[in-house]
């Protein structure tokens, strides 16, 4: 009988023992820990071991452990792949520096004379200015100098207006005096079938004709000389002024030949010396 009540008063106990604790304390004491974390019992808390927080942007290798507790987490290195994607400076690309409109490449000679270019710029004394100009012809008058590569339209007081131009390459060199017997703007170009047959044989096949235009090589304008086939005019190549380029024409600046051609009329005198 003893025996019994002594069982019953322990069960009593132990149905009593968790209300109790909660009337004895106000709060559950901390639990103290070993600075130990390894030890076999930590298992028996429940739960993970509370990690130190790491700030916003701060790795979590750069935040020192509490004093006597072994770091039990590290942040692993990142993975070939996270390496790979991670952003990176741009490096700074030079942008090519572009061309300028209309510039051609630059020919350095002509029938094995060169060319007088300057980057792409003719020399300035082939262009236009006025000089001095002695002679006996009438102003108004058209003399072409072929060595000197320059042209001249006689003026008052003995004057010129003097122009940078292109002549006959050795073999269409020619000299004489004629008049303008035609005038046209932006002119078609029908080049003779001499030239045709003597561009051929040398690879380059020319047009039966052609409209004008920028691309003409008569350019922008064209005063027709005599019953010839020479004219002065125009050209789509103006980097060859001051050279001997052509098959017997004169061929000028497209501003210097619309210049010329507003000074003279049909009827004026052309020497060719």
């Amino acid at each position: 009988m003893k025996t019994m009540w002594l069982i019953g008063a322990l069960g009593l106990a132990s149905l009593s023992g968790p209300a109790l604790a909660e009337d004895r304390y106000a709060e559950r004491p901390p639990v103290i820990v070993s600075p130990d974390l390894t030890a076999p019992w930590i298992t028996q808390l429940g739960g993970t071991p509370r990690r130190t927080p790491v700030p916003s942007g701060v790795r979590a290798a750069q935040v020192p452990p509490p004093p006597g507790l072994r770091v039990l987490y590290r942040q692993p290195p990142p993975s070939p792949r996270t390496q790979s994607t991670q952003i990176r400076p741009r490096e700074p690309q030079v942008a090519p520096e572009p061309q300028a409109q209309g510039v051609r490449p630059v020919q350095t000679t002509v029938a094995g004379r060169p060319l007088p270019v300057i980057r792409g710029r003719i020399e300035p004394q082939f262009l236009p200015q006025i000089v001095s100009f002695d002679t006996s012809h009438a102003p108004g008058t058209i003399i072409i100098d072929s060595t000197s590569r320059f042209l001249y339209l006689v003026l008052q007081d003995g004057k010129a207006k003097r122009y940078g131009v292109g002549v006959g390459k050795p073999g269409f060199e020619w000299a004489g005096a004629h008049t303008v017997t035609r005038k046209a703007e932006w002119p078609s170009w029908h080049p003779p079938q001499e030239m045709i047959s003597r561009e051929a044989e040398k690879g380059h096949y020319l047009p039966a004709s052609m409209e004008g235009g920028p691309e003409n090589p008569l350019g922008a304008r064209a005063l027709y000389l005599g019953s010839t086939l020479y004219r002065i005019h125009g050209t789509n190549a103006p980097w060859t002024i001051g050279s001997a380029v052509s098959s017997g024409c004169i061929r000028m600046r497209n501003e210097d030949v619309t210049d010329l051609y507003g000074r003279v009329p049909v009827g004026t005198k052309v020497i060719v010396i």
